[in-house]
């Protein structure tokens, strides 16, 4: 948008008359002059879904560095557990409300008894940073409507709604700061508890009354859900907004553009999903072939994709099957199938946001920081082959069980094997630089290798070096090197 403003250019100009009788119209001449010839400057709002390709990069940068982060999903939902008049209901912890169609009223009970006295923001920041991840998002407020942070907007939330009565993310993005963690926020677009934002295509919710409500979802847009997103920008300075809900027939692609500008306005330097926008297809999470849409990477969920891709993304995963608490979900992803996903998703360029879902009470089930122990011990020794790297240009993998990255802007290339390598290892894709080093990380004396252009590189391994690395779920070769394009 170009906002024209007029200033005024005082100019005198000097004009000699040989009759003192038209002084008195010259003066009058130059005043008309000077209002004709004010100088129009045009003063340009930055349109941020045009930003050059320099500036993303440069604001992407720390995101595309971190590669690791923590999802949290946690809300009233975890009161029920996935129990609803006992009995268990199907779909992950935090659809309770929709999937059981329980009442506003009677779900608003469960936001009453929500009161998380066990939770500790500095202990989750420091489990976040011994786990290795460098920054996180939680839901300030699901699709359930209900919001972790003090809202002047409305009373459902936290402070005023729960006996708990204190802001979850005022402690929780102190916290992250004080352990270096960039702090982020997910937030719904659709609100079940909202009569106005239910869903057109939610038919469990749509009375009669509702379809007339959810018909003012523009009236939502601008009095409720822009308001709550400020507040949080303002109040909490995220580093990220991780929309979801866009699905909804409501909420238009214009809709998402303006949100997008909106909050770039707020905070330049904010990173926000392509869930902000109606671009993404399906699970998959990437956006259509088509520029036109908002958003600042790819959101592909509880899978990786196949190959790479020429934009950015991060995978969000679960360590069992739901995101929120759920009581009897007991079926756990291993720690080297995390550490696996970890290192497939980091070999394409994306990142890997892995999900906690704490209980009612506040706590982090054991089993997953049992697992994000076993994740944080191994990024100490491997973790340069995850942070500050980025994909080879033609070749992600070799075979099921090598796979590469590249330190961003140098010539070193990380193969990570995801099994226990045998006396050699043998690597079709990369050259090494003339007297380069190739290491095992983990292990302290340089490998021997060979390179030839018709073998490739042949590494020779020690028959104690795996063992000396204390590892037991991927082992790192760093090499001093360059892509090998082979035909």
């Amino acid at each position: 948008m170009k906002v024209r403003i007029l200033k005024y250019n005082h100019k005198t100009k000097n004009i000699l008359y040989p009759v003192i009788f038209f002084i008195i119209l010259a003066m009058s001449s130059c005043k008309e002059q000077a209002k004709k010839s004010d100088s129009i400057e045009e003063v340009t709002t930055i349109n941020y879904l045009e930003e050059s390709n320099e500036s993303f990069d440069e604001r992407m940068k720390w995101w595309r560095d971190a590669r690791f982060g923590m999802f949290i999903h946690w809300g009233p939902y975890s009161v029920p557990a996935g129990v609803y008049n006992g009995k268990e209901v199907d779909n992950v912890g935090e659809w309770i409300m929709n999937s059981a169609q329980i009442p506003i009223t009677e779900y608003e009970e469960y936001a009453k008894q929500f009161n998380p006295l066990k939770f500790d923001a500095k202990k989750w920041a420091r489990t976040m940073k011994e786990s290795g991840m460098k920054y996180m998002v939680i839901t300030s407020k699901h699709h359930d409507g209900f919001g972790l942070w003090d809202s002047n907007v409305s009373d459902y939330d936290i402070v005023d709604f729960s006996p708990y009565g204190q802001d979850i993310l005022k402690a929780l993005s102190e916290a992250c700061k004080e352990e270096g963690i960039r702090f982020g926020v997910y937030h719904s677009i659709m609100d079940w508890h909202h009569p106005q934002a239910q869903g057109l295509n939610y038919p469990e919710y749509n009375t009669q009354d509702s379809l007339k409500m959810n018909s003012q979802f523009p009236e939502y847009y601008t009095n409720y859900l822009k308001p709550q997103v400020t507040e949080l920008i303002e109040n909490y300075d995220p580093e990220i907004i991780w929309f979801d809900g866009e699905w909804i027939l409501e909420y238009t692609h214009e809709m998402g553009q303006e949100m997008y500008q909106y909050l770039r306005e707020l905070k330049p330097g904010v990173i926000i999903n392509n869930r902000v926008d109606k671009g993404r297809q399906g699970m998959q999470g990437m956006n259509k072939e088509d520029d036109d849409y908002a958003g600042d990477f790819g959101t592909p969920e509880q899978e990786i994709l196949e190959g790479i891709a020429n934009v950015d993304w991060e995978s969000c995963m679960t360590m069992n099957d739901t995101w929120g608490y759920k009581l009897n979900d007991h079926n756990w992803k291993s720690a080297k199938v995390l550490i696996h996903n970890l290192i497939d998703v980091a070999s394409k360029g994306g990142n890997y946001l892995l999900n906690v879902g704490p209980t009612s009470e506040g706590e982090i089930p054991e089993p997953s920081l049992e697992r994000l122990q076993v994740i944080g011990d191994w990024l100490r020794t491997n973790g340069e082959v995850i942070y500050g790297t980025e994909k080879l240009k033609a070749h992600f993998k070799q075979g099921d069980d090598i796979r590469f990255t590249k330190k961003r802007g140098e010539q070193i290339i990380y193969a990570i094997s995801l099994k226990s390598p045998k006396k050699d290892l043998v690597l079709k894709y990369v050259k090494p630089m003339e007297g380069g080093k190739i290491e095992l990380i983990g292990y302290e004396t340089p490998l021997n290798y060979t390179y030839s252009e018709e073998e490739g590189l042949l590494i020779n391994i020690p028959e104690d070096a795996i063992s000396t690395t204390g590892n037991q779920y991927a082992w790192s070769f760093k090499i001093h090197g360059v892509e090998r394009t082979t035909k």
